[in-house]
C-alpha cells in the first residue's frame, strides 16, 4: 500500500525551506532557496502527487526556522525514514545525524565509525545523495585535513560554508 507524501514550504531568514513526509518521519528536506517554485521542484521531483499540508511536521518547521535565525538546536527527535537505500548508507546516515551542532567530522572518521576504515569516498557519496539535508547534517563532514570538501545542495560549498559559521565551527 503506498503511503500519501505530503509536503510543506515555508520562509526561514535565509529563504524558503521544503519538508517531504509520510506519517512515518521526513523522507526529504531541501535547503533553503530564495525561490519557492524552486523548492518545491526539487523537493517533489520524485513524489508526483504529493498533498501540500502548511502544518506538517510543525515542530520541525519552528525548529528548522530557529535554526537559520542562529538558535543551537538539536534535530535528533525528529522521525526519518531511510527506505530504499543500502545498509551502509543507512548506517552512515544514521551515524552522521549524531554530530551535532558546532561540531565536525572527517569523511575518514566517519567510514571508520561505520566500521569500514577505508570508506572515505564512499561516505563522500553518502553524503552527497543524503535526502535530508540539515536534519541529518551532512554540512558537517568536512576532510581530514580541515578543509570543507564538497557539497551537492545548490549553493554548492558556499552554502556549506555558510551553514558551519553559523554554527561557529568557521
Amino acid at each position: 500500500m503506498q503511503k500519501t507524501i505530503k509536503y510543506t514550504i515555508f520562509k526561514t531568514k535565509w529563504g524558503y525551506f521544503g519538508l517531504a513526509a509520510t506519517d512515518n518521519g521526513l523522507l526529504r528536506t531541501c535547503l533553503p532557496l530564495a525561490n519557492r517554485k524552486k523548492v518545491e521542484s526539487q523537493l517533489l521531483q520524485n513524489f508526483p502527487g504529493s498533498q501540500y499540508e502548511s502544518g506538517l511536521f510543525k515542530n520541525a518547521q519552528r525548529l528548522i526556522t530557529a535554526y537559520f535565525e542562529g538558535v543551537r538546536v538539536d534535530f535528533g527527535d525528529i522521525p526519518v525514514v531511510l527506505d530504499g537505500l543500502g545498509l551502509f548508507a543507512k548506517r552512515a546516515l544514521t551515524i552522521c545525524r549524531g554530530v551535532k551542532f558546532g561540531q565536525t567530522v572527517s569523511y575518514g572518521q566517519l567510514a571508520k565509525i561505520t566500521g569500514k576504515p577505508g570508506a572515505a569516498r564512499a561516505v563522500g557519496g553518502v553524503m552527497a545523495e543524503n535526502p535530508l539535508p540539515l536534519i541529518i547534517p551532512c554540512h558537517r563532514v568536512i576532510r581530514a585535513d580541515g578543509r570543507l570538501g564538497g557539497f551537492s545542495a545548490s549553493g554548492g560549498v558556499n552554502l556549506k560554508k555558510r551553514l558551519l559559521k553559523l554554527e561557529g565551527q568557521l
